[in-house]
């Protein structure tokens, strides 16, 4: 199966802000955005993601609204100082800081309105061993 695109949709009230958000803070245009329905991409559109309300006509299968919870979108990055950066100077608040993790990943993250945790990652080198209890088989 060959795809020509995946993304998520999250529902929420919030189509309007989520959309703004995703644009003002993090690169993204619209490439389609109707009264129910908004869908994003990254630059060269290697992320994608959309929005709908909850009272949307096409009633898919789920159409409970997003919780918040249970559900990390990771963008990973060839440069996490120079995001944070470039984040951070378009206003928004990030809620957990640019961090060294010891499992390989320096990164930093934050809510959009829809209460989505978003991670925005680059892969460094793991600490030694650090793996090493966590892989199953040999």
């Amino acid at each position: 199966m060959r795809f020509t695109d995946r993304y998520p949709i999250i529902v929420t009230e919030k189509k309007e802000a989520c959309r703004d958000f995703w644009i003002r803070h993090l690169g993204f245009t619209s490439g389609f955005d109707s009264t129910w329905f908004c869908w994003l991409a990254g630059e060269d559109h290697t992320a994608s993601i959309a929005f709908m309300t909850p009272d949307h006509p096409s009633a898919p299968p789920g159409p409970e609204s997003f919780g918040g919870w249970g559900m990390c979108f990771e963008l990973q990055v060839d440069d996490a100082a120079a995001a944070f950066e470039k984040v951070t100077a378009s206003g928004l608040q990030v809620e957990y800081p640019l961090t060294d993790e010891p499992f390989g990943q320096r990164r930093f993250g934050f809510h959009d309105p829809s209460g989505l945790w978003i991670d925005i990652v680059e892969q460094i080198e793991p600490q030694a061993g650090f793996w090493d209890k966590y892989m199953i088989g040999g």
